[in-house]
């Protein structure tokens, strides 16, 4: 990373559900940062609130800030909270920015425009001017399955000059995109993946790491897989790369979050409550989720624990 900009995080930063209550007509706090504190206790790097996985384009205003400020105090600097704050609206994407600002968050992670699109042009000035408004490190988002968009190499060489443009979120789930973004910008942006199955080819080639859906569920496991990289034992990390494969596929097998909060509730985390147009899983996918989470012992060693706590309180 080049020498004048920051680093947000190295290694594994986990893109953090948004658990729901009240048949998901308010944020449920208590399972929130019950949610946080458990990836702190694990290691993880960072946490990205209000992103894909968060449900963030269901949060009314009012919602993403109280959650990003909520994040910063159950944190409590221990590490840095980044919000998801793009829209397809610049306007709401500056407002949300702001905000984040001000309750504290450490960055932002800022997607490409969705259904209306944009000209590179249009992708300059609009990011352009949330970097310019905005002092906070920006990790620019690029996931052009769920936009319809994919940003032109030489935008991101463009973004990458100004000061607090920082990294990208790579999610195309293409390996030569994250080779040519690294090849146009060199030091000045840093890459992330955002697809988990590509987390140890993306740290090998010089990544910074990952923004990572699993790690709601093995952030300590993610962790360890970024480190082996960085350590130079890539058969080691390989090898849990492809013991990974199988759970990333369950929770890939449906939209996302619907797999990953499903998970969560599986293993008595947080409620199986989404909005609208998120929904349960389908009867033979959650099946099959339920069968893998109880092969990698996710869900067992929870039931251990509250049979346990049974147990004890009928001896009490």
């Amino acid at each position: 990373m080049s020498k004048h900009k920051p680093r947000l995080f190295e290694g594994a930063a986990t893109a953090l559900v948004t658990p729901f209550k009240e048949g998901a007509k308010t944020v449920d706090e208590v399972a929130f940062r019950a949610l946080i504190e458990a990836q702190l206790d694990a290691g993880i790097s960072a946490l990205v609130i209000a992103g894909t996985t968060g449900e963030a384009s269901t949060l009314s205003e009012q919602e993403h800030k109280h959650l990003l400020r909520i994040a910063v105090e159950q944190a409590d600097g221990r590490v840095p909270i980044i919000a998801g704050c793009g829209s397809n609206d610049t306007e709401v994407m500056l407002r949300r920015s702001k905000n984040a600002a001000e309750v504290g968050c450490r960055g932002l992670l800022l997607v490409t425009p969705y259904y209306n699109k944009a000209t590179p042009e249009g992708l300059l000035r609009s990011f352009g001017l949330v970097a310019e408004r905005v002092k906070l490190p920006i990790i620019l988002y690029h996931v052009p399955a769920r936009t319809g968009l994919t940003v032109p190499i030489p935008v991101f060489a463009e973004l990458a000059k100004r000061e607090n443009i920082v990294a990208v979120k790579e999610a195309s789930g293409s390996m030569q995109t994250a080779m040519e973004i690294t090849a146009a910008c060199g030091e000045d942006l840093d890459v992330y993946t955002g697809n988990d199955e590509l987390t140890v080819p993306t740290v090998a080639m010089g990544g910074a790491g990952v923004i990572s859906v699993l790690s709601n569920l093995l952030p300590a496991g993610m962790q360890l897989l970024c480190r082996l990289v960085q350590q130079g034992e890539l058969a080691a990390a390989s090898t849990l790369q492809l013991y990974y494969l199988p759970l990333i596929r369950a929770l890939f097998s449906e939209v996302n979050p619907i797999p990953v909060k499903t998970a969560l509730a599986m293993s008595g985390r947080c409620t199986e409550e989404f909005r609208l147009p998120m929904c349960a899983m389908s009867a033979g996918n959650k099946s099959t989720l339920r069968r893998i989470l109880n092969e990698y012992g996710i869900i067992s060693a929870y039931e251990d624990l509250k049979n346990n706590a049974g147990t004890l309180q009928e001896n009490l």
